[in-house]
């Protein structure tokens, strides 16, 4: 379980996929990517900090036309859908992931600032 932030804690940043997995889907030109938290309390800090301008602007590259954020509250869980960020969709993107299915990586490399304690004991820590 997650403890309150004191006041005077300095949080630390960690990629997203350190919290949570994800998985990218595709119609047309729109591509939707679900982000699940691996751990149900770290849910409310994924809402909080995976927000629809947070994406929007991790993915400018890609000129979004528009970002919707759906919670999924009850299975920890949101699902972005971007519009416009596929060159045309399948059939007209001349790139190599027509699909969109790497997005989903580049998603979970959003940084999500953390208590330091919870940072240490989080999957994928790398110690010197």
């Amino acid at each position: 379980m997650t403890q309150p932030i004191q006041a005077n804690t300095q949080l630390v940043a960690v990629p997203l996929y350190r919290l949570a997995h994800g998985r990218t889907g595709d119609k047309g030109n729109t591509s939707n990517i679900s982000v699940i938290a691996w751990r149900d309390e770290w849910f409310p800090l994924l809402v909080e900090q995976v927000t629809e301008e947070v994406v929007r602007k991790w993915f400018a590259h890609r000129k979004p036309s528009r970002v919707t954020r759906y919670v999924l509250p009850t299975i920890s869980a949101m699902n972005f859908v971007m519009e416009g960020v596929l060159d045309g969709g399948v059939n007209d993107a001349l790139n190599l992931d027509a699909h969109g299915k790497a997005l989903s990586f580049h998603m979970l490399d959003i940084p999500v600032m953390v208590h330091p304690e919870l940072a240490a004991n989080l999957p994928d820590v790398h110690h010197p």
